[in-house]
């Protein structure tokens, strides 16, 4: 007997901040204090001292963030928060959903090159 969902518990337990989220922490600091009271205080190491932002985990002591902040993990997330998060356009866009507003630079277009005509393949 055991638990039939293990691996998804596993899974949710570590589960972290999307970087849209730590980028919004980064820019409001409302923002970040939303979900630091989203968390009690009595459950965190060191009753939520020391925490690092942009890896969003808290630390039991200054020692431990002061390390945490040399280390490599700690440099990778800083590197991939300098990149501007996707917007919902650029999703639709990689899927192939756009607005198409037929402006006049689509009508030259559609004009030069009817879409009933077959194109010939250069071979």
């Amino acid at each position: 007997m055991g638990v039939e969902a293990r691996r998804t518990i596993t899974k949710t337990r570590r589960k972290t901040r999307d970087l849209d989220q730590i980028k919004a922490d980064l820019l409001s600091p409302k923002h970040l204090q939303q979900y630091k009271d989203t968390k009690a205080t009595e459950d965190l190491p060191a009753l939520g001292q020391h925490y690092c932002i942009e890896c969003a985990k808290w630390f039991e002591s200054e020692t431990n963030l002061v390390q945490h902040t040399r280390g490599k993990p700690h440099k990778r997330k800083v590197k991939e928060l300098r990149d501007d998060p996707y917007t919902q356009k650029e999703a639709e866009a990689a899927v192939g959903l756009r607005t198409d507003n037929k402006g006049p630079a689509m009508a030259r277009v559609a004009a030069e090159r009817p879409f009933d005509q077959e194109m010939e393949m250069a071979t």
